[in-house]
């Protein structure tokens, strides 16, 4: 993930409807969920629950962070999250401490997960996927992203 600068809060609120970036990375959270429950085999489970955990934050981060300008070293983005969301740190701090195990899983070891975990994580994932949607308002039904979104005139 490239450089980022959190908006201070006040400056930037979230906007009633979502930038197109935001929208399109919840929407993927949403399908690899599905992918993910549907999945027979507990690592690939795992790790594309894991994946849609991390197109969620990224769809926080979307919403919440201007791109800076200059080169800077990559930072992960769970640590964003918790630097940009404070309120979603504990989340952060949770799917950060699983993606050895989603490396793991990616590479095919066999005894990376256990169906519990994989199962597991697939439920924490809709959690925390149901909370990032509640910070930019209540979603009654599943999305139907992208939705439009008029950039407001700079003033």
């Amino acid at each position: 993930m490239g450089a980022a600068r959190a908006v201070p809060a006040g400056q930037l609120p979230l906007p009633p409807v979502l930038p197109a970036a935001a929208a399109a990375l919840l929407d993927q959270a949403h399908r690899g969920l599905a992918e993910a429950a549907a999945a027979p085999d507990p690592r690939d489970r795992y790790a594309t629950a894991h994946l849609s955990a991390l197109r969620a934050a990224a769809g926080v981060l979307a919403a919440r962070t201007r791109p800076e300008g200059g080169r800077r070293r990559p930072r992960s983005a769970w640590v964003l999250l918790g630097q940009v969301a404070p309120e979603l740190g504990e989340w952060a701090t949770f799917f950060a401490a699983g993606a050895a195990k989603r490396a793991a899983a990616e590479a095919g070891l066999s005894h990376a997960v256990t169906e519990r975990e994989a199962d597991d994580l697939v439920r924490d994932a809709r959690g925390f996927l149901a909370v990032v949607e509640s910070m930019f308002g209540s979603l009654s039904e599943p999305p139907r992203y992208p939705r439009p979104y008029v950039v407001p005139p700079r003033r």
